[in-house]
Order: C-alpha cells, then structure tokens, then sequence
C-alpha cells in the first residue's frame, strides 16, 4: 500500500508537470482553456462518471439493434468514456456513431483500426496502401502525406484516435499479425516512415497511437489466439523494438498501445502480459521513455488472457485472482489509462469503484488518467461536438485525393530486386515476343491487360507444366505474375510447392521476369533465383499495383523502392535497383500532370451525343498530359446493330491518318539520313517524272499541299464497267489468280498491273491553273512508289520493321484481316458502288483498295493507345520506349509551316492549326501543334506547348459516308476544346 501511494503521488505530480510543460503531446495551444474545461467537467462528474471514462468498448455498425441497444445501455448506466468501432459501413456507422454520441453525457473519445484509411475500409477493401508498402517508399513526405489523409478520412467519420501506426520492428518473417502492418526490420526506417505517418495524422487533427509496445515484431504466434513470447534480452528490447518509441515521444505522439505480448527480461512473472506489466507500461514507458500521453491497453479480451493474469511466478495457477474486473484494475496499475475492449466493462467499472473505496486506488491516481482522456477529448474538439454530417459521407470518404495518392505512393513503392544484364525496362520491342504465366490464386487480368498496352502478349495457361513449357518455345521473354489476395494484409503470400516446381522449371529455360504482388517474404522459400533473370517486388495485388507493375517493366515510370524487409538469403533488406523512366507513355488520373478529372468527362456528354445523333456507330478517344494517358474510353458500338460494344482493342481504319503514321515518318528518317532532301524534285528523285509537268515540283512543296497538284482522283471509277457501273471483269477476278493477285476485298481481284497504270494517270493528270493551298492525296501516291522502290519492300512491310514492332504498336498495320479476327476490326461502309458489300476488315479507301490494301495516303488501321504511341513519338522529339526514332531537327523540320505567308497552314505532311477562323483545331491550342484527320472521321493532334496527344477514331462513314455529321457539328474540335479547358496548371 505504501508503494501504491507512492507512485500515485508521483503519478499525480508527473502529471500536473506535464499540464505545464508545453511537451505535452495532449496540450492544445489554448492550454489555460483546456485545463479549464478539463477541471470543470472533471469535478462535474461522480465517481462512476469518472471511473466509466477510462473504459473504451468494442462498437459494430453491423450487428443490428440488439447490439446497438446493448452499448448504449452501457454508455447510459457506465458512463463508458469513448468507443472502438470495427466493421460495418460508413453511413451506418456515422448514424450509430451520432445515436450514441446523443446518449453520452461527456461525449465520446472514438477510436478504430483504420491504419490504411478508412474511405474503402469498411467495405472491406482499403484506400491506402499496406504499411509494408508504405516501407519501400524512399521519400517520408509521400508517407507523411498517406498520414495526413488518412487522418482527414478519421476526422470526417468521427473517429479520433486511429490506432496506427504501427512501429513494430518485424524482424520475423513468420509473425502472423504483423507482417504487411510493420513498415519493415529496418529501425531508422520504421522510425522515419513511423514518425512521418504520426505526424501527417496528426496535423489532420486525428491522434495516433503507436503500436504495439515494447515491439510485437519477433514472434511466430498469434496473438489473438495466445500469448505470445518475445525472448530478447533488455537491451536488445531497448536497442531495436522500443527504438522507434523514442523518436515518436519526441516528437508528440499523443498516444501508446501497449501489447498482448510476454517479455521474460522486462517481467519477471511468468506468462504475464505486458499490458499488465507495472515494469513495462510505468517504468520503462513513462518514467524511462518519458511518456505522458494516453496509454491504451491492447484488447483485454485477447484469448486466455485471464489464465495468464492468473500465474504466480513459479507458474501455479492462483484461481482466485480470476475476478470480474480483475484484468481492468490490473490494467490500471500497471500505468495504463484506457481500458481497451474489457469483457466486461460494469464489472471493471465496479471493481475500480471497490478498490477506490478499499485505497488500493487514489483519487489522485484516478484524476491523472481521466485528466488526461478529458484532455485529449479536448484536443479533438469534443468540447465543441457536433454530430457528423451524413451528407455526401460515402463522397468526402472516397476522394479523387486518395487515388491520387494511392497512385503515387505504388510508383514509389514497387521494387527491382533483380535485373541481371539490364532488362528492365523492356527495350528493343521488335526483338521480344512476350508470354504471361500467372501463378498465385488471385487475379492477374488487370496486369496482364496492362502488359498488352505496351507490346502484344500473350498469356499461356495449361493444366501441366510440360504443356507450359511447349507453349513457350515460342516465345523469348516470359513475365510471370504471382498474385495473392489483397483482401487484407493477413492473406496467405507464400508459393505452394508445385508453383515453385513450374517456377524453377519456366526459369531454367526461358529469359524471366518474376513480379511478385505478394509482400516480400514470398520470395523466402524460393530455393534459387539464380535463373531469374529480373524480379519485381509490388507488394500488393490492387488494380493499381497491377498497372504501375507493368508501366515499370516497360518503363514508362521510375524504377524507386528499396526493400523494406529481407526477402531470403538472397535479397537483403534495402535492396533495390533504380532505373529513370524510358519515356514511354504512362497511365495514370488527370490531376497528376495538371488537369481536372470532372473538366475531362464533359467529354463523354459530346461523345454520347454523337452516338445518339447517329453521327457514327462507335468512338475511341484517348488523351495523353506531359506523357500520361489520362482519359482513355470507348463509346457505342461496332455498327448501328449495336452488337459489339468498341473496345480498347478493336482496330479502326484510321484513313488519312496513313499519311502522318505511315509514309511521313519513313521519309523523315530518310531526310536525316541524307537520301533525300526537301528541295529535291521529283524529276530528280523517279526518273519517270523527268518529262512530265510533275518534274520540278519539290518534296517540300508537294508535301505542304502546295504544288497544283489535283486534290483527288477516282481511280476506281475508270474499272466500272460503264452501263453496269460494277467491276469490269477486263480487270476483275472474283478469285484470286494468277495475274490478278491485287486483293480489293476476299471476293475481288484487280490486274496486278493496274497499279502502274495508277502510277502514270498520276504522271500524266494535269496540274491545277494556279498555285494555292490545295490538300491532295496524290503526293503519297507518289511517295509510296518511291519508298517501296528504295527499299524494295512493301510500305507495310517498310513500316513495321522500322517503327510498329518497336514502338510496340502491334494493333497497327496495313490488311489487318491478315492478322486479327474481324470481330476485333470495326467496318467501315456497306459499299453500294465499288465493291458492292460490307468493307469490314479492308481499307475503305478505293484508291488504298486497289493498291492491295496499303496505299501512302489510307490503308493503315490501328487503335488510339497506338496511335498515341506514335503522335507521342512525334512530341517528344523523335524519341521513345527508350529508342531514338528521329532527330529533333528532323521533326521541326517537318513540323514548320513553310507558306504559311501564302495562305497556306501546312507543315511537311503534318496539318496545322488554322491561320484564320476555320480550320482543323478548336482554335485554342498553339501553333506549334500538329496532327492530322481522316474521312472515316478519325483525328490525332499533338501539341508540344501543353505537351498532350489527343486522339479520336470513329467509322462515321458506316452504313454509308453521306453526310460528315462529325465535321458539321464540330465533334472533334468541341472535345478538344474541352481538353484545353481542363487544365489547371
């Protein structure tokens, strides 16, 4: 009894130091204030008042009225002084939360585990990363900033106190509730990612807890089921768990959970808890670390709790000590505050009452920890509660902020633990021919579909491993994803034995890259990584960590993290190795590169008009900021049947857009290399045009539309027959033979010699009586001829070894019916004069038609992430996927309006913003911009001065080309003014 007053004598004068010590982590700036608040209110209560405030109950949101009913019976008749919730939904626990705030004569202290937010937390997902994750992240202010959120997210429901973070150093890789929780083995980092999350949190105004003390991060048992054992000597204890602690206290940590855990050298009591340890939460916590903030007990219903309570130190049983209430009182004499989760809180409540009375309790013992909640209670507002606002609750808990940041915060975070000679990021796309395997139990499709925008990959699946390693014969790259469930950071992470037979196996006869959306001790029991060639810790299996995975084995974002943890003997804690981005394009939400979200889905109004205004069946529209795709959707459908919903897959014939993808690019480098220059002339460059009136015209001033040459001619028209109007069977096959070779559709074969007579119709056609501004296709007409002569291939051929396959633009190609399945492909016209049938997988264009699909000026058909891909080329000098394409030079060079004092807004193949009120552009953007547009109705423009792509394909000549909807209601121009109105930097 002596003892006991003493330290209840010191406790009260530790305490009333600390009111006057601005180190206070519970004191608020209006001190005098709140110490006359807390005065008041304290002397206000009774006894039982008083007593109930140290009592923290377990709260449902889901369990119905008779729960519900049950705790406010306890907050009526025990005066409980705050609450923790666990599961159940947002909205009902706000409502609950309010009901039972209105039945609190001192309102409640709230507390929850919400260590990963709590905007999805109660749907059973989260809106945070694990802290794990949080621990590869090198710079703490994006911790901070999860803190900080994470802290508006409690606030906004009424929560706080949030019992995170956890500082557990987790040096076992077994420890069954710590895990993904703890921020690593490392003690400086848990300390710094520890210390950068408590004060994010706090400067939201919601009061963290560090847990769980003196260090639950060495042990193999679970502690909900047993009691576990930490068998370190104290200064072990001291140097590596409680290192954290020091730092945190420091700094203001408001609040300590102390653990469910037995610690043999910090107490001598056999099998005994440390949360009712007088050593551990007194003398170590507060008199040693000099904490005087709120102490929380962990859950005093851990199981077998009271058996434990109920050992002597030679370990019989001492039965008697089994009361009710028993554990609580003891709770409190061992320097705790706050009685977290009692089994029976009245009985607690009751027993505290009997040992005020009996002495073994003081007053002053009892002042100093209700002061204290009373206190904190003040720190978060209490003494000016008002109930929590339910409207717009789901809103303000799921903000567009958090996927922000969650976005950041998983490029941070993942990993390059391997990579042996370089090969992330994927280089060379052309020499690649990539499988996907998933292993694990969990979903893949997001990962792999976000492999697929870079480059074509293909998935293997077999039921046996022989038949996996037979399938990927064909390939030389094989990526293999282990995903694991992210329902919760407890979830099983290990490789099941047969994964790891298919793993070793797959490795020892393939090049390999293994991404691991499990936490890091996955890789623990692999028993050689030595045919590995690269490995990719993502920590997670969310769709986000699943799509920067990928965008960071293409290098399209930084290669960052740095292990949290050791992952085996073969990768030590700290590992990881960097690379910068190769600048291919990225995907991610508008706000990151200075655009707003809600400006940017204005969009899909004018998008959905022009559906409904049957100004075309379906749309691709893509926007890409400073290199990251930002809007990416797909409206209607293949054809008026509505059938097949667009897909981001499907292939439109892009038409005029050839021009720009296709021939430009191969003359440009062409011109760099010094085969042909802008000044040459045509009569230089073929020989047949050196008699011709053609011969003195100039690349230059064909290519800027701007060499009288005529704007179009129909070429089809002279092989109708002239009373039928059908294909002339003089040059006309229904089958192909020999001769007539020239596919026009799979039921139509022109002479293959007709294309020479293309060819000198084009030589022979007279030029137009003056020279203005006049947009023709003939010049690549021309040109096409040219190319496919100096290089002695195909133009399709021409551009796909020197451009698609590396850029890995494997939707874009000439005759894509050769390669894809016509479900893939969008028609383009049901033709009732030439070809008299459906133009579905065949170039629309008559002229490209007869030139067995690829034609200089139409033919290709591609996607808009491909078309991206290369207008993105264009933007960013020549240069991407790590590959130099073109020269700068060579692009301004091209990009350069030449006559623009001529009235003519043309750069070399490029179209340009209009030089006065009509043109291709919405008028909003810079001269420096360039693209080009198509008769099917497709649109691609560039813009280096606001750094976007901007891409809209569309077959709004199906059924039939008529009347250009899209142009007359200005479709694409109005969503490119709305691009521009986006922006918000």
């Amino acid at each position: 009894m002596r003892y006991i007053a003493l330290f209840l004598i010191c406790g009260c004068f530790q305490f009333l130091f600390a009111q006057n010590s601005a180190r206070h982590p519970l004191q608020t700036t209006d001190s005098i204030q709140q110490k006359k608040w807390v005065d008041s209110l304290y002397n206000a209560m009774s006894v039982e008042e008083r007593i109930g405030q140290l009592f923290m109950v377990q709260v449902f949101s889901n369990k119905g009225r008779a729960h519900e009913t049950k705790i406010a019976q306890l907050i009526k008749n025990q005066h409980i002084g705050g609450l923790i919730y666990s599961n159940g939904g947002p909205v009902r626990q706000a409502q609950l939360n309010n009901e039972l705030q209105a039945a609190s004569k001192v309102p409640l202290l709230i507390g929850m585990d919400a260590e990963w937010g709590l905007s999805m937390r109660l749907d059973s997902t989260y809106a945070f990363p694990w802290n794990m994750t949080l621990g590869a992240i090198s710079d703490p202010k994006l911790v901070e900033q999860a803190g900080r959120q994470i802290g508006e997210h409690c606030k906004r429901l009424g929560v706080h106190f949030n019992f995170a973070p956890a500082v557990d150093i987790n040096t076992n890789p077994k420890n069954p509730i710590i895990g993904n929780r703890s921020f690593g083995e490392d003690r400086d980092n848990v300390t710094e990612k520890g210390l950068a999350f408590m004060k994010g949190m706090q400067s939201a105004g919601t009061l963290a807890n560090a847990k769980h003390f003196p260090g639950h991060g060495d042990t193999e048992d679970d502690s909900h089921l047993k009691l576990p054992t930490i068998n370190f000597s104290a200064k072990r204890i001291d140097s590596i768990e409680i290192y954290p602690y020091r730092t945190l206290i420091k700094k203001g940590l408001a609040s300590v959970m102390v653990a469910h855990l037995n610690v043999p050298s910090l107490e001598a009591r056999r099998d005994f808890p440390s949360s009712l340890s007088k050593h551990i939460v007194t003398d170590i916590l507060k008199e040693q670390l000099g904490f005087n903030g709120l102490i929380f007990t962990d859950a005093l219903t851990m199981k077998g709790a009271a058996d434990y309570v109920a050992r002597d130190v030679d370990g019989s049983k001492t039965k008697s000590l089994v009361k009710g209430g028993e554990i609580d009182l003891m709770a409190f004499l061992a320097g705790n505050d706050v009685m977290l989760m009692s089994e029976d809180p009245a009985a607690g409540i009751a027993k505290f009452a009997e040992a005020l009375n009996q002495g073994v309790i003081t007053e002053e013992r009892l002042a100093y920890s209700v002061k204290k909640i009373l206190m904190a209670k003040y720190k978060v507002g209490l003494h000016n509660y008002s109930p929590i606002g339910i409207y717009n609750l789901k809103n303000d808990l799921n903000r567009l902020k958090d996927d922000l940041l969650y976005e950041e915060l998983m490029e941070n975070a993942l990993t390059v633990v391997k990579n042996s000679n370089d090969l992330l990021p994927f280089r060379d796309l052309e020499t690649k021919k990539i499988a996907y395997v998933a292993l694990g139990d969990d979903s893949g499709s997001v990962f792999l579909e976000s492999l697929k925008k870079y480059t074509k990959v293909h998935e293997i699946k077999a039921d046996k491993l022989d038949e996996v390693i037979a399938k990927l014969q064909n390939y030389n790259t094989v990526v293999v994803g282990f995903h694991k469930s992210n329902a919760n950071p407890w979830k099983s992470y290990k490789f099941s034995q047969k994964e790891m037979a298919w793993l070793y196996e797959i490795a020892r006869t393939n090049t390999v890259v293994l991404d691991v959306f499990a936490r890091p001790y996955a890789l623990n029991d692999l028993l050689t990584v030595e045919n590995i060639e690269s490995v990719v810790v993502s920590y997670q299996n969310s769709a986000i960590a699943q799509e920067k995975s990928a965008q960071l084995i293409f290098g399209a974002i930084d290669a960052k993290g740095k292990l949290p943890v050791s992952a085996g003997p073969f990768f030590p804690v700290g590992t990881g190795k960097s690379y910068n981005s190769i600048m291919s394009l990225s995907y991610g939400l508008p706000e990151r590169v200075g655009m707003d979200s809600d400006r940017l889905l204005r969009i899909d109004s004018i998008a959905n008009y022009a559906i409904e205004g049957k100004m075309t069946p379906g749309i691709q529209i893509l926007v890409a900021r400073k290199g990251k795709v930002v809007y990416s959707k797909n409206f209607g459908y293949h054809t008026y049947k509505k059938k097949n919903p667009v897909d981001f897959n499907d292939l439109y014939d892009v038409a005029s857009l050839t021009k720009i993808l296709a021939t430009l690019p191969v003359l440009m480098e062409l011109e760099e290399q010094g085969s042909v220059s802008l000044d040459d002339k045509l009569g230089d460059l073929m020989p047949e045009f050196k008699t011709t009136n053609k011969k003195n015209i100039t690349l230059k001033k064909m290519l800027s539309h701007y060499a009288r040459l005529k704007p179009w001619v129909p070429f089809y028209y002279a092989t109708l027959d002239s009373v039928t109007k059908l294909p002339d069977p003089k040059y006309y096959k229904f089958k192909s033979t020999e001769g007539y070779r020239t596919e026009v559709t799979n039921t139509l074969f022109m002479r293959d010699d007709y294309q020479d007579t293309i060819q000198k119709i084009i030589r022979d056609s007279d030029l137009l009586p003056s020279l203005r501004y006049r947009y023709s296709d003939l010049p690549y007409y021309i040109l096409k001829k040219y190319l496919e002569d100096f290089y002695a291939k195909p133009l399709s051929e021409i551009t796909e070894d020197r451009f698609y396959k590396a850029l890995g633009a494997n939707y874009t190609t000439y005759n894509p019916r050769k390669k894809f399945s016509l479900k893939d492909i969008v028609p383009t016209e049901i033709d009732n004069y030439y070809r008299y049938k459906e133009v579905h997988g065949y170039v629309h264009d008559m002229g490209a038609a007869m030139q067995n699909g690829v034609g200089g000026h139409a033919g290709v058909f591609s996607n808009a992430n491909d078309v991206a891909k290369i207008m993105q080329m264009y933007l960013q000098k020549g240069f991407y996927g790590g590959k130099r394409y073109l020269d700068p030079e060579t692009i301004d060079k091209f990009n350069y309006c030449y006559y623009c004092g001529n009235n003519n807004r043309r750069g070399i193949g490029f179209d340009k913003p209009q030089l006065g009120d009509e043109g291709p552009t919405c008028g909003c953007l810079s001269m420096t911009s360039f693209g080009h547009s198509g008769f099917t109705g497709t649109y691609a423009w560039a813009d280096p001065d606001e750094e976007i792509v901007y891409v809209f394909l569309a077959n709004r000549t199906y059924p039939e080309a008529g009347k250009n909807l899209l142009l007359r209601e200005n479709i694409r121009t109005e969503i490119q003014r709305l691009i521009y109105e986006a922006i918000i930097d």
